[in-house]
């Protein structure tokens, strides 16, 4: 068996989330997290955020016919969902709940973490500090 290398140049640009409405879903996130938007299309196609120390991506196009995932149903399976730390588990909720994100229903973690639907349906969990799990 070789040795595995690495590939020269590879770097982790970001990740893409299909929506109906690119911009809309860009401005909810960029207001969860702080990150400022960018980029965004004149039609609305394709926007994304920029993490302001890493350059790491979260970026959103706009999808004829989207059918948002439903969690933790497989009708429509999500295909990955985010995980973002927060200082403060029940600020952060009430923000994102205010930006347009609703609860699950389905609360696997119990009081440990909170799973939330942003407003395109992608499921999202807000966790507490590391220490805290």
């Amino acid at each position: 068996m070789a040795t595995p290398t690495s590939t020269t140049g590879l770097s982790w640009a970001g990740l893409m989330l299909d929506c109906p409405d690119a911009k809309a879903l860009a401005e909810f996130y960029g207001e969860l997290t702080g990150w400022g938007v960018g980029g965004a299309d004149e039609a609305g196609a394709w926007a994304f955020l920029t993490h302001p120390g890493t350059g790491v991506m979260i970026g959103f196009q706009r999808v004829e016919g989207y059918r948002p995932p439903r969690w933790p149903d497989q009708a429509a399976p999500q295909q990955f969902h985010l995980d973002f730390r927060v200082d403060d588990l029940a600020a952060s909720v009430g923000l994102a709940e205010k930006l347009g994100a609703t609860q699950a229903e389905f609360q696997p973690g119990g009081d440990r973490w909170r799973v939330l639907l942003d407003p395109a349906g992608h499921p999202f969990c807000l966790c507490p500090p590391a220490s805290s799990d």
